[in-house]
């Protein structure tokens, strides 16, 4: 697949991510964004995410978002659906549906593709891995480079999960060669965190459970705990990735309340485990290693119904 082939005449295109953006999704979309329309100012370019994060907001012309998913467009000519598959872009959903033409790309490996044009690619590290990919490299400047370096970064969790290939590597150096401060830009999206960040991920840790010989570890937010410290969703991400670095720990688990008896749960695993088959089973999905779901339930009752088929891998039974 080439962008450049598929634009054609396209006067209004239109570009979505999944809900609750993180940086891939971002990363991916404004990538593509700011590359078409620095390559194709004829055409308009509309980008439907909702809220950015913080953290993602160094991104150029990011104040361009509709997050409030409205637009006079009745049909876009060409729409973009990154990072997931067309069923988890939320209120962006209906302008895919009326376009006239739509193209997937996507790295998870639960994405069957869901466009007239599909890019799927499992092994991939990130969509913007693929965003690369499909453009032309004599066309990128150092504001689209900067914008798909970051979901790499993101989803890669600093090039070192095992979804890092030469491959991914290879492109991070060209990415970088275009001048901006990586360094920095990998201490704000991936390292830093606000005092009320630190606060929450330290009572996550201190109220974590080990399950099954300490090889499953288990941490529960209750909305009461969020409203107590003032947090949000984006304010959790990344706890699940360190409850997985204690030692022993073959799969990590971390859910935060949505809403009475419905938890919004992130799965990791270090190979162990096949999260992404898990997360399935709850009409979730992602990757093999890190994946997620939404499960109606009492905590306890959700976390004994993921366990059970985690344990079934752990256990070989």
């Amino acid at each position: 697949m080439k962008i450049d082939q598929l634009i054609g005449n396209a006067k209004t295109i239109g570009i979505s991510g999944h809900i609750r953006p993180d940086g891939d999704c971002i990363g991916s979309c404004m990538g593509l964004y700011l590359y078409l329309k620095k390559n194709y100012p004829q055409a308009r370019c509309d980008v439907f995410l909702e809220t950015i994060p913080p953290e993602y907001r160094i991104i150029k012309d990011i104040d361009d978002v509709k997050s409030d998913f409205v637009t006079d467009v009745d049909s876009y000519d060409l729409f973009f659906v990154l990072d997931c598959s067309k069923d988890r872009i939320g209120d962006a959903e209906k302008y895919f549906d009326a376009a006239k033409r739509t193209v997937n790309i996507d790295h998870h490996v639960s994405n069957t593709g869901s466009g007239d044009e599909n890019y799927i690619v499992p092994t991939a590290s990130s969509a913007c891995e693929l965003v690369f990919d499909v453009i032309d490299p004599d066309k990128i400047d150092v504001e689209i480079a900067k914008s798909l370096y970051m979901g790499m970064v993101t989803d890669t969790g600093v090039f070192k999960y095992n979804n890092t290939s030469p491959k991914t590597m290879k492109v991070a150096a060209e990415l970088i060669s275009y001048g901006f401060d990586f360094g920095s830009l990998i201490d704000h999206v991936f390292y830093e965190k606000t005092y009320i960040q630190n606060q929450i991920l330290g009572r996550a840790l201190l109220e974590s459970i080990l399950l099954m010989d300490g090889r499953c570890i288990v941490s529960v937010v209750s909305k009461q705990t969020m409203e107590f410290y003032g947090v949000g969703s984006n304010d959790l991400d990344g706890i699940v990735n360190q409850l997985l670095l204690t030692i022993g720990a073959d799969c990590a688990i971390f859910m935060y309340e949505l809403a009475p008896l419905e938890y919004k749960v992130s799965l990791r695993s270090n190979g162990a485990v096949n999260v992404a088959s898990v997360a399935e089973m709850f009409g979730g999905g992602g990757h093999v290693r890190a994946s997620g779901c939404t499960v109606c339930g009492t905590s306890h009752d959700v976390i004994n119904n993921i366990t059970k088929y985690i344990h079934k891998q752990l256990y070989n039974e």
